[in-house]
């Protein structure tokens, strides 16, 4: 939620309507480093992300704009424990008034998404406690890949399944192959957020096909960060080509100004897939939601019976 701010907030804070758009949107943007885009997303979201209402209010117009423009069905979105530390926030009210957020219709997940380095002695006892916060869904590993995950990380993942929530970890954005086996390998998650890198490890890349381990691709954010040189050169391609289920995502449209229209229509466009193939990774997103079977098997047939 951090990442997606809308613009408009940030307007309504400098009480400028005109507030022109970042110069992050341009097409040409590109961030330094990681470093880079996380200081400068962490400087607006940290003024405005001040109270459980603040979180209620963004999401809402987030929510409502997916719903309405984008013609989304199912979204899974998190909030960082970082900020419930630092900012003296109220992590299950947080939680609590994402979900609250989402019109009728639209399925939403919420996750706390936790660095490597995240568990501290402010944030120690609440973030045990969250496996237990009735409005939160699961739990991501978010920040920095080269900060070695600590000992906590695991069995703070594996209590997450036993209570039934989902897990995932962001991995293979910026470290390769070495750190996405450490990953799967400690923390059992299904899901990788990114994962780009894998394409580096033939053997990875049959492990995730062979095992349905599910890639959340991001390729707009792929491409502003400098993980990939062009949209050309983003391996979903080859990734579906190798049996390994992928989504798409938009990552934090606050830092790069996109929709997920955008990563659809930039799939067609410089990757060459089909509408068939678009479909199915619209699918994708479906088949691995959480949500009952048959919700899912609803959406999947409206997917289905799209027109090409």
């Amino acid at each position: 939620m951090e990442g997606a701010l809308p613009w408009e907030l940030i307007r309504q804070l400098d009480n400028d309507p005109h507030l022109p758009e970042p110069e992050y949107w341009q097409p040409h943007f590109r961030f330094r480093d990681f470093d880079h885009f996380e200081q400068d997303l962490l400087a607006l979201a940290t003024r405005w992300y001040r109270s459980a209402d603040h979180y209620h209010e963004a999401a809402s117009r987030v929510f409502q704009k997916l719903y309405e423009e984008e013609n989304v069905r199912y979204v899974e979105t998190s909030f960082a424990s970082g900020c419930v530390e630092f900012l003296d926030l109220d992590g299950p009210a947080i939680a609590e008034a994402i979900h609250r957020a989402a019109p009728a219709g639209l399925t939403v997940k919420v996750f706390m998404g936790i660095h490597h380095n995240g568990l501290t002695d402010r944030s120690r006892d609440f973030i045990h406690q969250s496996v237990d916060w009735e409005y939160l869904d699961g739990v991501d590993l978010h920040g920095v890949e080269t900060i070695p995950m600590e000992e906590w990380t695991a069995p703070l993942w594996q209590r997450f399944r036993d209570a039934g929530k989902a897990t995932k970890a962001h991995a293979g954005e910026f470290c390769g192959p070495d750190f996405i086996w450490q990953v799967l390998d400690d923390l059992k998650v299904n899901r990788l957020q990114h994962g780009v890198r894998s394409i580096e490890d033939p053997k990875l890349v049959e492990y995730l096909a062979a095992n349905d381990i599910v890639l959340d691709t991001c390729p707009i954010s792929n491409l502003k960060l400098g993980v990939i040189p062009s949209m050309e050169a983003d391996p979903i391609r080859k990734f579906v080509q190798a049996g390994v289920r992928c989504t798409v995502s938009t990552d934090d449209p606050m830092m790069f100004g996109n929709t997920l229209s955008d990563e659809y229509r930039l799939l067609y466009q410089y990757q060459g897939f089909s509408y068939s193939e678009l479909k199915q990774i619209a699918a994708n997103g479906f088949h691995i939601a959480d949500m009952p079977e048959a919700e899912k098997q609803k959406w999947l047939k409206v997917i289905a019976e799209l027109e090409e």
